[in-house]
């Protein structure tokens, strides 16, 4: 076993920046509101486990069932597009049908809010690079950093305000919408090529 403190920091900021979970914030307390209360252990721990047996068996998997990885990312996209739209419009498009905190922990946070498309097409990449026990601990870093802004995210809504949860819900709606954007056009055009 080689652990690399090089690696596992550049692969940390790598998913960190992807994941991008402060930016999340918003989006988090959107889903507290709606579902009551989020399991931030719960949501964490399935992220991780998401990412690591991802990261073990993703593309096998994805080839199995026949799916390539840009079109898991263009279905990632598409998800992530329309929960930008719900923050940047005010609307509800994910209807709950009655689910409680448990289901929203894992859907739509955990997966794919937490370890989406782009986090699971990340850690191919990472993969291709980096050994993987240094991309197993940079994933693991990265499930505490999601566990702590998932359990003080009330309180961080109480320093920012609701004026300013509202603020950040749109920025962060539109910038949610560009890396949907994003990731579509970019998988798009791998999958036209």
């Amino acid at each position: 076993m080689q652990l690399e403190f090089k690696q596992i920091f550049t692969a940390f900021m790598v998913l960190f920046a992807v994941i991008d979970i402060v930016g999340n914030i918003p989006i988090i307390i959107d889903l507290r509101k709606k579902v009551g209360h989020i399991q931030s252990e719960k949501a964490s721990l399935i992220a991780g486990v998401i990412m690591i047996v991802f990261l073990f068996v993703g593309k096998s998997l994805l080839n199995l069932i026949g799916i390539d990885v840009n079109s898991f990312a263009v279905a990632g996209a598409f998800v992530l597009f329309f929960i930008a739209l719900e923050m940047i419009l005010g609307i509800t498009l994910y209807k709950d049908n009655g689910d409680d905190a448990i289901t929203a922990s894992i859907f739509p946070l955990a997966f794919p809010l937490i370890a989406g498309p782009g986090s699971l097409t990340t850690l191919l990449s990472l993969r291709a690079e980096f050994e993987i026990e240094n991309i197993i601990v940079a994933v693991i870093v990265n499930v505490i950093f999601i566990y702590i802004v998932l359990k003080t995210s009330a309180k961080i809504e109480r320093i920012i305000g609701k004026n300013g949860i509202n603020i950040i819900r749109k920025v962060f709606g539109v910038i949610l919408l560009a890396i949907a954007v994003k990731l579509f056009a970019h998988n798009i055009k791998m999958l036209l090529a």
